[in-house]
């Protein structure tokens, strides 16, 4: 079975993706494909597992992995259709009854660290919602450095990675989902050139491989779902999925992205942040997986490095 082939023999959520971003299937087998999302496999069941009182597992961050937050992230990876009418449904049960942890705010309102409002920015535009209110606030917390960090609220005053690659998602989803704003895209723009100018994985200071905080996982380990954590290989495909024209600066954490591909040409699960999900994706870590592969496939792509 070659590599493509064995993409294609997988739920929906991976098969679409595989047709349109590494084969030349029409765009009406695509959108037939996406369509099955919503009704079969892993987002059916996401779908199915919401409460009765709007919410997953009866919170909006918490419990990690299995809450309103991170499942709304996954349905949105998948790439389900937000105006399926169960999807509609869904998100209309989140916007009457969800609630932020930190202070009893709105969901769709935010809340006040970047890296958990870049992610509500990113779901709500996908979604249909006007997350305007939480975009503003964001524009005004860009540090110096062009990045974000959670910690701001707590002194900070230079760019995380982790927070910066939500922020700049969700810009990216809001700008999509209104047809652009050059605010936005001003801002977008100095956050790509914060990870850029560091090579995605360096200090700009030393120009040493910058060490996560104890208990985060490696940046050059891959995972899915990632959920707040950053590593290069969603930084790579950030940058593609924003149209961002590939250059010298991309190439040492490209390279590190073909270095990865196994004898059979794919890649593995090389770290699982998730204790358990509302569904089983069926990877499993220091195995293969279909989403790292997907992802490096169309990363090498964009990179010119065709496999």
């Amino acid at each position: 079975m070659t590599v493509l082939e064995w993409l294609l023999d997988s739920d929906p959520a991976i098969r679409w993706q595989a047709l349109r971003d590494l084969t030349p299937a029409p765009p009406d087998e695509v959108a037939a494909e996406r369509a099955r999302i919503a009704h079969e496999g892993w987002g059916a069941q996401l779908l199915a597992a919401q409460g009765t009182d709007g919410q997953w597992s009866s919170g909006a961050l918490f419990p990690e992995w299995i809450s309103t937050t991170y499942t709304l992230q996954l349905l949105q990876q998948f790439g389900v259709d937000p105006t399926t009418e169960k999807v509609r449904h869904a998100i209309e049960g989140v916007r009457a009854n969800s609630r932020w942890e930190h202070d009893n705010e709105p969901y769709f309102d935010g809340e006040v660290e970047p890296c958990i409002n870049g992610r509500a920015v990113a779901i709500g535009a996908y979604f249909g919602v006007d997350v305007r209110g939480i975009v503003n606030r964001l524009l005004t917390e860009q540090m110096e450095d062009g990045g974000w960090n959670c910690e701001q609220e707590r002194g900070s005053t230079r760019g995380s990675f982790d927070t910066t690659i939500n922020v700049l998602e969700g810009l990216l989803e809001f700008e999509r989902s209104i047809g652009g704003d050059a605010a936005v895209a001003a801002a977008r723009n100095r956050g790509q050139e914060y990870l850029l100018k560091r090579g995605l994985f360096r200090r700009l200071s030393t120009g040493e491989v910058i060490v996560p905080h104890k208990g985060e996982s490696d940046w050059l380990q891959f995972s899915f779902p990632d959920g707040w954590h950053y590593d290069i290989l969603r930084g790579l495909d950030y940058l593609q999925a924003a149209g961002v024209t590939p250059d010298e600066r991309v190439n040492e954490a490209v390279g590190v992205v073909e270095s990865k591909r196994d004898a059979d040409g794919r890649w593995l699960l090389e770290h699982a942040h998730h204790d358990k999900l509302l569904v089983d994706l069926g990877e499993r870590e220091g195995k293969p997986s279909r989403w790292i592969t997907l992802r490096a496939l169309r990363v090498l792509r964009w990179a010119g490095r065709e496999v």
